[in-house]
């Protein structure tokens, strides 16, 4: 819960969507809407979008899948395209004047992939910067000067240490899944880039829990902020459908090779601890013929890249991932996420079953408990707030 001397919104997470044509905005952003198919807000958008255009430094608490890209992306170009009168001219002068942090390459790259369709119509440019790739073509983009850099903070902090970008006059700071980046060990490198920022900055934080430290932090380092909360906090989407199985722990890979086979409907995203797990799970389901493909930290991002897009595209309609991948993926119409082993926490639980149920629509999640997983799978349950079917 927010400190509840700081402004607070409760915000209802069936709140009625509110035209983006009636919202005042720069028309070549109107169209950038209307390109894309957005006709009106989600909650946390609704809530944000006034909030941050009028200058506010906001804290939004909100689940995963909630549209939270859109509730910061729309407030940073209003006010790029508002303030600055000299987009179009050539010869203006091009410097860094939005911040985006996010915890991982994969979201990364699909918040800058946002960006670029709601810029279509317009002349603001972006840059992702992330790891895993060679340093030269990032270089030589922060080099010829971008309106706004969507990074993971330990390469960025790379670019910093060369030189090769300049934050002195960033306007906007964006935290994307902000207790992700703690959890992931980033703390140090957000303290660290937050600090060598103006600090007459905005910044709007987003994240889908609001532990002590982020809360601390958003006290000491925003001014004034003001806490968003949409729906219940620290609660799964009301659009999943929660399932428990008991199912012995070497029998796991033979439910799971009968439920891809048989049983499922759409994608399936399943969730392991390790990667080599993930390696183990993906490359026994190759073998009984499902196409499965598995990704974690130690892929290469073409690797990775590659995984991703197979899924997105249906060319393996089974994803095996870790945890490094339960924020870092926006892909619409996934059918059902399966944990295969209880998440070590109610947390993680969230963030997972997360990557289903998006955008209104129904998902499924289920979670293969072994007999010596009953009592986490109970501290999950209790800590969500609700019993598995």
């Amino acid at each position: 819960m927010p400190p509840p001397d700081l402004p607070w919104i409760d915000v209802d997470a069936d709140a009625a969507p509110i035209p983006f044509k009636d919202m005042g905005l720069d028309e070549r952003l109107k169209k950038g809407f209307q390109s894309l198919g957005f006709e009106g807000t989600r909650p946390v958008q609704g809530a944000v979008i006034p909030l941050a255009i009028d200058g506010h430094d906001v804290v939004a608490c909100a689940q995963t899948g909630t549209g939270k890209t859109l509730a910061f992306a729309v407030p940073i170009l209003e006010r790029l395209l508002s303030e600055n009168p000299g987009y179009g001219d050539p010869q203006r002068e091009a410097y860094t004047r939005a911040l985006i942090l996010a915890p991982t390459r994969e979201l990364a790259v699909q918040i800058e992939d946002s960006l670029v369709g709601l810029t279509y119509h317009t002349p603001v440019t972006t840059a992702p910067i992330f790891g895993g790739v060679e340093m030269g073509p990032q270089e030589r983009a922060l080099q010829a000067g971008v309106d706004i850099i969507v990074a993971t903070p330990g390469r960025l902090m790379d670019h910093m240490r060369h030189s090769t970008t300049d934050l002195v006059r960033v306007q906007v700071l964006v935290l994307d899944e902000a207790d992700r980046m703690m959890d992931m060990g980033f703390w140090p490198d957000v303290q660290r880039i937050m600090s060598a920022l103006p600090p007459d900055r905005q910044t709007l934080l987003f994240s889908a829990t609001l532990p002590g430290e982020i809360q601390r932090m958003a006290t000491d380092m925003l001014r004034s902020p003001s806490y968003v909360q949409v729906g219940a906090q620290g609660g799964a989407a009301r659009t999943i459908d929660h399932q428990m199985v008991e199912v012995e722990s070497g029998a796991k890979i033979d439910w799971l090779a009968s439920f891809a086979k048989r049983d499922s409907d759409g994608p399936v995203l399943v969730f392991v601890r390790t990667k080599i797990g993930a390696d183990r799970v993906a490359r026994h389901l190759v073998a009984k013929g499902i196409r499965a493909a598995a990704l974690h930290a130690d892929r290469s991002q073409q690797e990775r890249l590659a995984a991703v897009e197979g899924f997105r595209s249906g060319k393996h309609p089974v994803l095996v991932a870790t945890d490094i991948a339960a924020r870092g993926l926006d892909i619409e119409g996934i059918a059902h996420v399966v944990n295969f082993e209880v998440p070590d926490s109610p947390d993680a639980y969230v963030h997972r079953v997360g990557r289903t149920g998006r955008s209104g629509a129904s998902g499924h999640a289920v979670t293969l408990v072994s007999p010596n997983e009953q009592r986490s799978w109970r501290v999950v349950e209790s800590s969500i707030g609700f019993r598995a079917r």
